[in-house]
């Protein structure tokens, strides 16, 4: 979409602090952390939210999770433990209609869903 920040960082329209990219993902650092490692995973392809995932894109959903793995390994935080969260439409806390993982970690999180 030409308006999404998102798909503007994935085409290099926008600068952000990419720390892993494939073919289909993109990671970078988010520019509002919640926590010490706080690491956006986005496709390269636009879906605005997960309602917007069909059952042709569970490769793709299955390979974010790995991203995050990967990442949280390369960050050092994989044994010591993290949180991925994935929020969906206003209600659910996404501010940035392009689908995204939240990787966080680097220190002990709390429960606090609302």
């Amino acid at each position: 979409m030409e308006t999404c920040l998102f798909c503007k960082i994935v085409k290099r329209e926008l600068s952000a602090k990419i720390v892993y990219e494939d073919d289909d993902s993109v990671a970078f650092e988010d520019i509002n952390p919640k926590a010490p490692i706080h690491i956006l995973i986005v496709p390269r392809r636009h879906l605005a939210t997960l309602l917007d995932a069909s059952q042709s894109d569970d490769r793709l959903l299955g390979h974010l999770l790995l991203v995050a793995n990967n990442v949280a390994r390369q960050k050092g935080i994989a044994e010591r433990g993290f949180r991925l969260v994935l929020n969906c439409n206003s209600e659910g806390g996404q501010v940035v209609f392009h689908l995204h993982l939240h990787l966080l970690g680097g220190q002990r999180l709390s429960w606090r869903p609302a």
